[in-house]
């Protein structure tokens, strides 16, 4: 199972808000599209998130874990950015569409990475323990 490294809030906003596209500068591996991957909350915050998501009172009262596993979602599929997925999509790079996206019951800490990365497997069955 690969995880995915988001800044918060943004992993918030996956996990437990209206976000079901993550823009990425680069395409996802074929393998993956289709398949369950974990929305890792990273230890970055992005301020000018503040005035991007524009509901104050859900960013507020989201959990913002960081450096733990959050959610999981499926990788339903990517395309190039072109204008569409309003308001979540940039308008640079790539499109990763996420659906039935499914918050832990609780956060799961563990380091993260760049790009798409492989949990221990003790941290993988923790995960399944709290989904």
């Amino acid at each position: 199972m690969k995880a995915l490294t988001v800044h918060q809030p943004w992993a918030d906003a996956i996990a437990y808000g209206s976000k079901r596209i993550e823009n990425r500068s680069w395409t996802p591996p074929t393998a993956v599209v289709g398949s369950t991957i974990l929305i890792h909350a990273g230890k970055t915050f992005d301020p000018m998130a503040r005035f991007l998501i524009t509901d104050w009172d859900t960013l507020d009262g989201w959990p913002d874990a960081r450096g733990a596993v959050i959610a999981t979602a499926v990788l339903a599929g990517h395309h190039r950015a072109d204008g569409c997925c309003s308001p979540w999509g940039d308008l640079r790079g790539h499109h990763w569409q996420l659906a039935d996206v499914q918050p832990l019951t609780e956060p799961v800490p563990c380091r993260g990475a760049q790009k798409l990365w492989t949990p221990a497997t003790t941290t993988i069955q923790r995960i399944i323990r709290t989904a």
